[in-house]
């Protein structure tokens, strides 16, 4: 059985969803305020990691989701209504992707002649 190798700390910096940033950190970062990103955890739209401490973390992926909220918002939409649109937007992707895939497994899949279809009783 081979060693099990402990995880480094310099590890977690390339990943996305490591709760790296405080919530003054992740404010800072974006040019807002922590009330706008915890209207944005009240909204759902992100659920930032709690410290042992209990003290807001955000991940990178969570901070480019805010980053898009707080463009919408700059451009006059209201922050319920910028998290509805990124929820929406998501959902459309995602469809998206399931339409193509279903679209490769019809062309890809075996075909069915005519004469081999099931017909109603």
């Amino acid at each position: 059985m081979a060693p099990e190798i402990a995880p480094r700390p310099a590890d977690s910096l390339d990943d996305d969803d490591y709760p790296a940033y405080t919530v003054g950190r992740a404010a800072a970062m974006l040019q807002t305020t922590p009330a706008f990103l915890r209207a944005l955890g009240e909204a759902r739209l992100i659920t930032p990691l709690r410290s042992e401490g209990g003290h807001r973390r955000y991940s990178r992926y969570q901070l480019r989701i805010a980053a898009r909220v707080r463009e919408l918002v700059d451009q006059g939409t209201a922050v319920e209504a910028a998290c509805r649109i990124l929820i929406l937007e998501d959902q459309l992707v995602e469809a998206q992707r399931l339409n193509d895939m279903l679209r490769n497994c019809a062309t890809d899949g075996p075909s069915v002649e005519p004469s081999q279809r099931s017909r109603p009783v």
